[in-house]
């Protein structure tokens, strides 16, 4: 499954765009320089995520700027096989 997949499937379990659920996160203090554990153990209890769909969001969180697609000028290449990801939700998400 790839992270764009889960971030669908996150927003389709939690009826919150990503970008959202991202900026109650930062809301909670939990910030790019959190631990990834600690993110992901947020998500799980305060939204009931499972351990794959929470730990995308952490790390998406831990490197945001160069992830977020609306970032027109990424802080460099994405982590791993994470991509550039579209966070604003799927019926805005724009065509491939």
């Amino acid at each position: 499954m790839s992270a764009q997949s889960y971030l669908t499937s996150i927003e389709q379990q939690t009826g919150t765009t990503p970008r959202a659920l991202i900026g109650l996160a930062a809301a909670a203090g939990l910030t790019a320089s959190s631990k990834a554990g600690e993110i992901g153990a947020w998500f799980k209890s305060e939204h009931g995520l499972g351990h794959g769909h929470a730990m995308t969001l952490a790390q998406i969180i831990r490197n945001l700027d160069t992830i977020d697609l609306a970032n027109p000028t990424p802080a460099g290449p994405p982590p791993g096989s994470i991509g550039r990801l579209w966070l604003d939700g799927e019926a805005t998400r724009p065509s491939p």
